[in-house]
């Protein structure tokens, strides 16, 4: 899977949330100022060009659904993260993690209760 940009993975995140959606539905949801239809149009068109997204087409008009799941790209993505600025150790981004965010004694603990649960 190639890597999506951040204004790729904007238009996931909408399409994720609604499921299903044409351009115009996905442009209502982005905040003020809103881009342009044609800008929301061709990332569109580029997230299917890399298959992450498919269609429906009634006429004209297209309605588009994503074929990747939000858990799948999440997966990746952590992975990417983790081998990129962890030298792919979990415990070395996870401990990165506990130090950076100060996690509170609560936090710490359902953590721990997370991992021994696997």
């Amino acid at each position: 899977m190639q890597k999506l940009t951040r204004k790729e993975e904007e238009v996931m995140k909408i399409l994720w949330k609604l499921e299903k959606a044409f351009v115009k539905d996905i442009l209502a949801q982005y905040p003020d100022p809103k881009p342009h239809y044609n800008t929301v149009s061709s990332l569109v068109r580029l997230l299917q060009d890399k298959g992450v997204i498919g269609y429906r087409q009634y006429g004209n008009t297209y309605e588009y659904f994503p074929l990747l799941s939000r858990n799948e790209y999440r997966k990746q993505f952590m992975k990417e993260i983790i081998n990129d600025y962890f030298d792919n150790s979990l415990p070395g981004a996870v401990a990165a993690f506990i130090e950076d965010e100060e996690l509170d004694r609560e936090e710490i603990e359902e953590l721990i209760k997370l991992i021994k649960s696997r």
